[in-house]
């Protein structure tokens, strides 16, 4: 009893400690998803009426995806491009036979897993997001 024991708890705990790993992961990414919708549809909303509807500049965008990213407590320093990709006039679903132009949010993010009894340069990651909207 006690050498099974010993043999299922700690990979018992690793399972339970991956998963866990895993999950956070998954939290940065869909965190990293909102930031880049919440700069994409910045983007493609008019700053005012009474200026003229101008769009935001690409700094403006950006400025909104690091806010967000700090919001949840991530670092917008880490993002690869740095600064985030801000693409314009971008033709969306190219196999489509309705031509859509828009904004396109890009950027990768590194991800850390801390998992116990494995080499550290294998549990390090790059979470990647991009997402589109149309501009109307």
């Amino acid at each position: 009893m006690l050498v099974e024991t010993a043999v299922v708890l700690p990979l018992l705990l690793s399972l339970l400690i991956g998963i866990f790993w895993v999950g956070r992961a998954y939290s940065v990414y869909e965190t990293m998803s909102h930031a880049a919708r919440e700069g994409a549809r910045f983007a493609v909303s008019p700053t005012c009426v009474s200026c003229g509807n101008a769009y935001p500049s690409d700094d403006e965008i950006r400025e909104v995806v690091t806010r967000s990213l700090e919001a949840a407590s991530l670092d917008p320093a880490l993002t690869d491009p740095n600064p985030i990709s801000v693409q314009w006039n971008v033709t969306l679903n190219p196999g489509s036979t309705l031509l859509e132009r828009g904004v396109v949010v890009s950027f990768n993010y590194p991800y850390q897993f801390l998992l116990p009894f494995t080499d550290v340069s294998l549990t390090s990651v790059t979470l990647s997001t991009r997402v589109q909207m149309r501009s109307e």
